[in-house]
C-alpha cells in the first residue's frame, strides 16, 4: 500500500523549482509548491488508485491533504473525485467537508469541489449541510456551496427536483450579492453564466433582480453567454 510519505516524495522527483517559484508567486498563498503539471499529477493518482482499497485511499488522501503542498492537496482531491464510490461514500463526503474550512486558495479549492459535486450529486439530501455554508464567515466556504452545486446549472431537461435546487441555489446567491469580495462575485457569475446555457429565463430573472446590487464586472461575466 502506498502511503502519503511516498506519494510526495514520487511527486518531488518530478518536481522543477523555476515552475514552482512561479507557481507560488501565481497562487500568492504560502504553502511548498513541487512545480508540476497537472497531467501529470493525474498519471500518479490513477497509478495509486489502483493500487489501494477505499479505505486506504482515504487515509492517503487525508494524508497527502495533511502535508500541505499545493500538488498534494490537487492530488488527495483527484483521488476522490468519482462518480460512484462504492460501498458507502459517506467517508469521502466527511473528507472533502472536512477540507472546506482549510480552503485558502481558488485552484485547491477548485479541485475539492469538484469531488464535493460528485458526492452532491450521488446524494442531494447533502445539500442541507452546504447551505450551511452560505451564512460562513470564511470566504472560502461561502464560495463553495456555489462552485459544488454547479452541476445544477447544467441539465438540459432537469426533473422538477433538480429545478427546485437550481431555484434553492439561486436564492443562496442573491444573498451573496451585497458580498463584494471578488471571488465570491466571480462564483455567483460562474453560477449564471453556466446556467444561461440551459435556462436563461431564470437568468435574466436573477440579472433583473439583483444586478444593482452585484459588481458591474459579475454582471457582464454573468450574461455572456445568454442569447440574444
Amino acid at each position: 500500500m502506498i502511503t502519503a510519505k511516498t506519494a510526495i516524495a514520487q511527486l518531488r522527483a518530478l518536481g522543477d523549482p523555476v515552475k514552482a517559484a512561479e507557481m507560488h508567486k501565481y497562487h500568492k498563498v504560502d504553502r511548498p509548491y513541487l512545480g508540476i503539471a497537472n497531467p501529470a499529477i493525474d498519471e500518479h493518482v490513477k497509478a495509486w488508485r489502483a493500487d489501494v482499497d477505499l479505505e486506504q485511499r482515504l487515509a492517503l488522501a487525508k494524508g497527502l491533504w495533511k502535508g500541505n503542498t499545493h500538488e498534494g492537496r490537487i492530488a488527495a482531491a483527484k483521488l476522490l473525485t468519482q462518480a460512484r464510490i462504492r460501498p458507502d461514500d459517506a467517508g469521502a463526503w466527511a473528507l472533502i467537508t472536512a477540507w472546506v474550512p482549510e480552503f485558502d486558495a481558488w485552484a485547491i479549492a477548485d479541485h475539492a469541489s469538484i469531488a464535493g459535486q460528485k458526492r452532491l450529486v450521488a446524494d442531494p439530501s447533502r445539500l442541507d449541510e452546504v447551505e450551511v455554508w452560505t451564512t460562513s464567515d470564511h470566504m472560502w466556504t461561502k464560495r463553495a456551496a456555489l462552485v459544488m452545486t454547479l452541476p445544477w446549472t447544467k441539465q438540459n431537461h432537469p426533473k422538477p427536483a433538480d429545478t427546485a435546487i437550481r431555484d434553492r441555489v439561486l436564492g443562496w446567491a442573491a444573498s451573496y450579492v451585497t458580498d463584494h469580495d471578488w471571488f465570491i462575485q466571480k462564483a455567483i457569475a460562474w453560477w449564471l453564466r453556466e446556467l444561461s446555457k440551459h435556462d436563461p429565463d431564470r437568468v435574466r430573472n436573477f440579472l433583473d433582480a439583483h444586478r444593482a446590487d452585484m459588481k458591474p464586472f459579475a454582471v457582464k461575466e454573468a450574461a455572456r453567454k445568454l442569447p440574444d
